[in-house]
């Protein structure tokens, strides 16, 4: 049985057109509803929290640096530091619990 590229091409280009398009058509006035407005206000940051996460356990060579520096990277964060403070932070304690092990 072969498969036909042009067919799984069409069937994606089709989709992220709905998915891009309908949004525009259906919904002509500004959104009122709080719950809606703070759905579509932190889809894009849990989408990235998704795909950022499982990256992060298996980067590393061994699970326990990139436990520990999540853990590290979160309190960081939690205390203020900027994106480039908890970035830098996270590799520094890799670093370190990678060339101790």
């Amino acid at each position: 049985m072969t498969h036909n590229p042009l067919i799984y091409i069409l069937i994606m280009a089709s989709v992220t057109f709905c998915i891009r398009v309908l949004p525009l058509t259906l919904i002509r006035k500004q959104i009122k509803n709080r719950f809606l407005q703070s759905f579509l206000y932190y889809t894009p940051y849990v989408t990235l929290a998704v795909m950022t996460f499982p990256a992060i356990l298996h980067v590393t060579q061994s699970p326990i640096s990139a436990g520990l520096a999540l853990c590290i990277g979160l309190v960081a964060a939690w205390l203020g530091a900027n994106l480039f403070q908890v970035a830098a932070t996270c590799c520094l304690i890799v670093f370190i619990i990678e060339f101790f092990l």
